[in-house]
């Protein structure tokens, strides 16, 4: 035979190869089928199985019988990988209802113990799987020959159960995959039932059935935008969150975790992490797993807050995990990503394909046996000349033809009568034989009426679904949330604690931990708070929590926003970090006030008073939207100076306290709701030379803490200021002399409550406003700080409680 030899193009003939190999992997080897939802692998191990009788009430066999009969008839390629979707097939961990039951080591979540050698492994088909494949002999499905044309393959299963949903399936093609969640049986078939009832039905609609994947592994899902956009578009994003708690020993104890993440990655996971120092306030971990159920145990140290600890690990480990829902699958041979309601469509149509032609199987059969009966009664109506003709032929297809001629009978008829026994001929076998018969009539006309009604098929379909459900169904495993997932932003991280914020009048800030001061009584000298230049002073001093917004308010009259803990964290030596490395402050702008915020509140207003006594009242909701270059907060005069904004509710007092010892009290309505780009009116008239100093809610119970520039301070009962109404020059508030010094700061304050005073250089007292004597307005104080030389008080703030 002469040898023929093509001339291709050697780019032509990979671009063709390529394209052959990849159609291969495709169809026969990475993607699953939307009728039954499984690979070939997969469908040829069942349907070996089946054929081995390997049934749920059997005996169980050895995996390498399996693995060696699939390989030998069906699947012609590496008993790895056989084994490999047969053992998976058998985790309840990776399939929601598997389809194999196992006996031996089947291996564990995340491959941590791989399982056994098939040698030593044993199995059987589980009731699902023989869903899967009932009424298979019913030729409800095409066939084709195997690989080496030895025997016959089903190239789909007949599939009762909606597998593609209820296990879901995930491979690699080339140039494409499939991920396809896994779903409860009970919402899938409620789900289809509502698909036959109404076809038009909405993803929406759908969701009302099911509410989403459930993994066997069971935990968290975050919200229902992601699970939304996959059931209509085919391709999709969830959030799995692992199901944890915190104990009354501030453990946190995780008790489920995310599909197919390993335990023990887990742990090492962790464990790197803290050696690493990415995630502090951890003392152990431990894995208390047992057959009752997963549980591992995070022992928190005692200063750390356990929340804190968990918002790190959703950050850094795999207790929160992104799942891409890719539903690619194949539609008559062709990969096609699917919604949703065209996944429950395919399986309703294969299942009426399915059941047309087993009934249309059952229909013949019947017919079949129907007509050997009628042969029979004939016969027995006719015994006497029946058993005559038999006894006088010379041999059986003798007898066969004069059936045939003498009865009109069919040669099936015939030979039904000479292969029946005499025992057949009592008066009990003929009445059986007519009941069968009868029987028989009525099946024949119910088939015929169900092969000839598509509503009675769809019928037929829905009871299936109800008898599957009520068969298999199981509560929901995984959680559905409605919150969606949040990034954990840096401030779930952060462990909350109170703070000390301290800036300075040359830009510098700094954040210190409050515990690092402790109290003193009044007259102390104090403790070094912060590091200042020469020309350098403290001009602002407040605590607050690390959590808190700062609002940063300008001599130019604009607001910034940053919170707490992105200032930076210094000793009590450090001088601090510059502000504008934090803020996007403009040219020649400087801080002229800093408000700690916990969180915005449209019920609640911002006061502002100037160095020349203005006041203006703007609703807190007008700085809700930060922007990164500030906004507008209050439009200021010539050689004006924003001195204080308070956070104020409505239906309150204030007081207004100015340099030279004059305050003004009046009511907060005096001054309306103003917007951002106003000036607002007057607060207090001030005298010649004289300047506000700051501004308090006077609260009725409380006194108001005065403090001078020499370490003076006193409190006054705040009763001791008469209401008037604002813009007056209101009454003497503290004694101005040689010996106390201008006044630099008020409070009001509780007997309960803590101050801290902070000098020009830095130094930093704390009290108790018990230390401080309660007289009168006309007295010049007592000494509150003891100062160094050529060193003055620059300002006071309270310390917050309960973490403010």
């Amino acid at each position: 035979m002469p040898e023929t030899i093509q001339v291709k193009l050697i780019e032509q003939e990979m671009k063709e190869s390529y394209i052959d190999y990849a159609m291969s992997v495709i169809t026969a080897r990475a993607l699953p089928d939307v009728n039954d939802g499984l690979k070939p692998v997969h469908r040829r191990i069942l349907y070996a199985m089946y054929k081995s009788k390997m049934f749920h009430d059997r005996p169980f066999r050895k995996c390498a019988f399996v693995v060696g009969r699939v390989l030998g008839s069906y699947h012609p390629h590496s008993d790895v990988a056989v084994y490999d979707s047969l053992v998976r097939m058998a985790q309840p961990f990776s399939l929601r209802y598997p389809l194999i039951q196992s006996q031996g080591n089947f291996g564990s979540t995340g491959n941590d113990d791989p399982p056994a050698s098939m040698r030593y492994t044993e199995c059987k088909l589980n009731k699902a799987a023989e869903e899967m494949l009932e009424d298979i002999e019913k030729n409800t499905v095409k066939f084709v020959p195997n690989y080496d044309n030895t025997t016959q393959e089903p190239i789909v299963l007949p599939a009762k159960l909606p597998n593609l949903l209820i296990n879901g399936t995930a491979g690699i093609a080339v140039g494409m995959a499939t991920n396809i969640p896994p779903h409860n049986i009970q919402e899938v078939c409620d789900a289809t039932i509502a698909t036959i009832n109404n076809p038009d039905i909405s993803v929406e609609e759908l969701m009302h059935y099911i509410k989403g994947p459930d993994f066997p592994s069971g935990a968290m899902i975050l919200g229902k935008l992601g699970i939304l956009e996959a059931y209509k578009k085919g391709r999709g994003k969830i959030i799995i969150q692992a199901k944890t708690e915190i104990d009354k020993k501030n453990r946190i104890i995780i008790n489920e975790l995310p599909y197919q993440v390993s335990p023990t990655n887990l742990i090492e996971g962790i464990a790197d992490l803290v050696r690493d120092k990415k995630v502090e306030g951890i003392s152990d971990i431990r894995d208390e797993s047992d057959r009752k159920g997963m549980r591992i145990v995070v022992e928190t140290k005692n200063n750390a807050n356990p929340e804190v600890v968990l918002n790190q690990l959703y950050k850094h480990t795999q207790l929160k995990e992104t799942y891409g829902i890719i539903m690619l699958a194949l539609v008559a041979g062709q990969p096609k990503v699917l919604s949703l309601t065209e996944i429950i469509k395919y399986y309703i149509a294969h299942r009426r394909r399915i059941v047309r032609r087993r009934t249309q199987f059952e229909l013949k059969e019947a017919e079949a046996r129907a007509h050997i009966l009628e042969g029979l009664k004939i016969a027995l109506t006719n015994i006497d000349s029946v058993i005559k003709l038999i006894k006088e032929s010379r041999d059986q297809e003798t007898a066969k033809i004069g059936l045939i001629e003498n009865y009109k009978l069919s040669v099936e008829q015939a030979q039904a009568i000479l292969d029946m026994r005499l025992r057949r001929l009592t008066s009990l076998e003929q009445n059986r034989i007519q009941e069968e018969y009868d029987s028989l009539v009525k099946l024949i006309a119910e088939l015929k009426s169900i092969l000839a009604s598509e509503q009675k098929i769809l019928d037929m379909i829905k009871r299936e679904l109800t008898e599957l459900k009520e068969k298999y169904k199981d509560e929901r495993k995984t959680i559905v949330l409605e919150k969606e997932d949040e990034n954990i932003e840096t401030e779930d991280l952060i462990q909350k604690e109170d703070v000390i914020i301290t800036a300075t009048r040359a830009g510098y800030i700094k954040r210190t931990s409050l515990s690092l001061y402790k109290q003193q009584r009044r007259g102390g000298t104090g403790i070094i708070a912060t590091e200042t230049k020469d020309d350098d002073i403290v001009e602002h001093l407040f605590t607050t929590s690390n959590h808190s917004y700062l609002l940063f308010f300008t001599d130019k009259g604009r607001i910034y926003w940053l919170k707490a803990f992105k200032i930076p964290e210094g000793s009590r030596y450090a001088k601090g970090k510059g502000i504008v490395n934090l803020i996007s402050l403009q040219d020649d702008e400087r801080i002229n006030s800093i408000l700690p915020l916990p969180l915005f509140s449209d019920s609640l207003n911002l006061l502002f008073i100037t160095k020349k006594g203005m006041l203006k009242k703007t609703s807190l909701s007008r700085f809700s939207k930060p922007r990164k270059k500030g906004i507008i907060a209050i439009k200021l005069k010539d050689k004006d100076e924003l001195v204080n904004v308070k956070l104020i509710p409505s239906g309150i007092n204030i007081i207004i306290a100015s340099k030279k010892g004059n305050a003004v009290k009046f009511k907060e309505s005096d001054a309306r709701v103003m917007g951002r780009n106003s000036s607002g009116v007057r607060g207090i008239r001030l005298r010649e030379k004289d300047e506000v100093i700051g501004l308090e809610i006077a609260k009725a119970d409380a006194t108001l803490l005065t403090i001078t520039e020499k370490g003076f301070g006193k409190r006054t009962q705040m009763e001791e200021y008469r209401l008037i109404r604002r813009g007056g020059k209101g009454v003497t508030n503290i004694k101005i002399t040689e010996k106390n010094g201008p006044v630099v700061g008020i409070k009001t304050v509780m007997d309960n409550d803590e101050l801290m005073c902070i000098t020009r250089k830095g130094v930093i007292i704390r009290f108790k406003a018990t230390d401080v004597s309660v007289i009168g307005r006309h007295t010049q104080g007592v000494r509150i700080m003891k100062l160094r030389e050529d060193d003055s008080v620059v300002a006071v703030a309270r310390v917050i409680q309960n973490n403010g």
